[in-house]
């Protein structure tokens, strides 16, 4: 069976349960209020598309592939990101909630995580360079050998970051946030 190519069309979730996605590349599409969770994505391909309120969670992405994907007020529960082909994975964040989703050695630098919610999120390996945590809650974050250069963690709170377990060359931190750098050192900071 061939692949589809689709270019800058919008769903929503009526439109799905008639028109269901098939695998193929979409391409400046845009995604709203549709609810794939529990579904497979694998081998499709989403360029530069955007994603509102929708419900991602338990997702199947074997061979995805995310370019210039915008993820908006989604839910997104369980993710397996490190399974998405990591060609050129590129995505960003906003007021999504992504609990108990993994970047486990995934590359993806430069991303944007705004108000989000990132409770038990696996970072080991994951290369986070200059990447940008604004208002997100990592309670129970995974930090281990993963690459911060650079990031801006000032907009992040209830996590920790072992500092000898981490790349955190040049990464930003406020002074709030401090104590999720020092917690592996039973210190105590008034």
């Amino acid at each position: 069976m061939d692949e589809v190519y689709i270019n800058d069309k919008t769903w929503n979730a009526e439109q799905l349960l008639t028109e269901p996605l098939l695998t193929g590349e979409y391409e400046d599409c845009t995604f709203n209020g549709c609810d794939f969770s529990q579904t497979d994505l694998s081998h499709c391909k989403f360029i530069q598309c955007r994603f509102e309120a929708c419900n991602l969670s338990m997702t199947r992405i074997l061979k995805t592939t995310f370019r210039d994907v915008q993820f908006i007020d989604c839910k997104m529960l369980g993710l397996l990101f490190y399974t998405c082909n990591p060609l050129g994975l590129t995505f960003s964040f906003r007021q999504c909630n992504l609990q108990h989703a993994s970047f486990y050695q995934t590359k993806i630098r430069k991303t944007r995580f705004e108000h989000c919610r990132m409770h038990e999120v696996d970072f080991t390996q994951c290369d986070l360079t200059e990447s940008v945590f604004h208002d997100c809650e990592l309670d129970g974050a995974k930090f281990e050998n993963t690459i911060l250069e650079k990031t801006d963690m000032r907009g992040a709170y209830n996590f920790s970051i072992h500092p000898e377990m981490n790349r955190i060359r040049k990464a930003r931190f406020s002074n709030a946030s401090i104590n999720g750098l020092l917690q592996g050192y039973d210190i105590i900071i008034e």
